[in-house]
């Protein structure tokens, strides 16, 4: 039986997410100019608290639909932190660290002030009552660090992303009302959206390279590793998920599974697009020479760690297919080596792996398929 989908995602919506990738943009070339520990801890500060707020959006057009003048226009002061929060997320942690507060304090008080106008809807105005103050502890934290420099920022921007971590553990999340159609929907396009700008961004990464057939073989390595990426996450998976989300009737085990599944699964597929495109960037101009190991590793990481944040996303929802990413991962992990001898070389083996594990995986669920359906017609 098919399930009722409900309102679909509306092109402000999309444009919505055209705006937050940005900051998934900005995220990557800090890491493309500073491949290290600290670099990535920072980046990945800066995404977990980012995110959070992302997500809050979604559940925000989930409950009230931007369908009025005065809720797309409070949308787009939405995005106007986002905008602020993006240009500032190169130089956070150094002399823009105020604007990034301020981005984040304008996006969270726009998202309580948006839910207001969830119409009669008392559950969610009582939802929304409960973890306003929980964002705008965070939003304070983030500000104030702002201001601050060196370990008092990092001290207090971590412990607002520990405070929006057990978030949903501070409120009653049975007052949430999820549509599985839309919510999955949503997700979805961000996914695809990051996907596409880390194309972009390695794109653009060849403005001052020459053209040869090295240099050609890169492009399209990387092309082909973010088409499994995107395989990776909608060669069914994500309808199944839908559907799984949707056959859960108990309101607060339905909203936790959504925080888990889509809220903090989803952080690591984001953070493993993010991984991958600077590591293919890193890539471009250097296809026959070797990394630096700092690079292969970025590069590598970046695929394991979407594959494994997919194979927990597969988890959570109760969905088969999980071993085929871990191997996937340990495959693409296992290849760093190759890539201190020749970049070029380390990106093919990524391909194959990937196809490797999507091949095998794919055609074990149509094996499965045909004796399910071979099975259901002798009954």
């Amino acid at each position: 039986m098919t399930e009722a989908r409900g309102p679909r995602v509306s092109t402000i919506e999309l444009f919505f997410d055209l705006v937050f990738v940005f900051t998934v943009t900005q995220l990557a070339s800090v890491l493309v100019h500073h491949v290290d520990w600290a670099h990535t801890g920072q980046v990945a500060l800066m995404l977990g608290l980012i995110w959070w707020m992302y997500a809050g959006y979604n559940w925000l057009t989930n409950a009230v639909a931007p369908s009025s003048t005065m809720r797309r226009t409070l949308l787009l002061a939405g995005m106007v932190g986002f905008l602020v929060i993006s240009l500032a997320v190169p130089e956070a942690f150094d002399g823009e660290g105020w604007a990034f507060g301020v981005g984040y304090l304008i996006v969270t008080v726009v998202h309580s002030v948006l839910f207001l106008h969830a119409d009669d809807n008392i559950s969610i105005r009582r939802a929304i009552a409960n973890l306003a103050p929980i964002n705008g502890l965070a939003a304070v934290l983030v500000l104030v660090g702002g201001f601050l420099h060196d370990g008092w920022r990092i001290g207090l921007w971590s412990t607002a992303l520990a405070v929006i971590i057990a978030a949903p553990y501070l409120q009653r999340m049975g007052a949430w009302t999820i549509n599985a159609g839309h919510f999955a929907e949503r997700h979805g396009l961000v996914v695809i959206v990051a996907i596409g700008e880390s194309v972009v961004g390695i794109g653009l990464a060849f403005r001052d390279v020459h053209l040869g057939a090295a240099t050609l073989a890169v492009a399209v390595l990387g092309l082909a590793i973010a088409y499994y990426l995107y395989w990776t996450y909608f060669s069914g998976d994500e309808a199944r998920a839908e559907h799984a989300l949707h056959a859960v009737t108990d309101p607060a085990r339905k909203a936790r599974l959504a925080v888990f599944a889509y809220g903090y699964a989803h952080v690591a597929l984001l953070a493993g697009i993010v991984g991958t495109a600077v590591g293919v960037e890193l890539s471009v101009g250097h296809a026959t020479e070797p990394l630096h190991w700092a690079s292969a590793v970025c590069l590598s990481a970046g695929v394991a760690v979407f594959l494994l944040g997919h194979a927990w996303f597969l988890s959570l929802m109760g969905l088969p297919g999980i071993s085929y990413r871990i191997a996937g991962a340990v495959g693409v992990l296992a290849v760093i080596p190759l890539g201190h001898w020749r970049a070029v070389a380390q990106l093919a083996a990524i391909l194959v792996v990937m196809m490797a594990s999507a091949i095998t995986r794919d055609l074990r669920t149509v094996r499965a398929t045909r004796t399910t359906q071979i099975h259901d017609f002798g009954r």
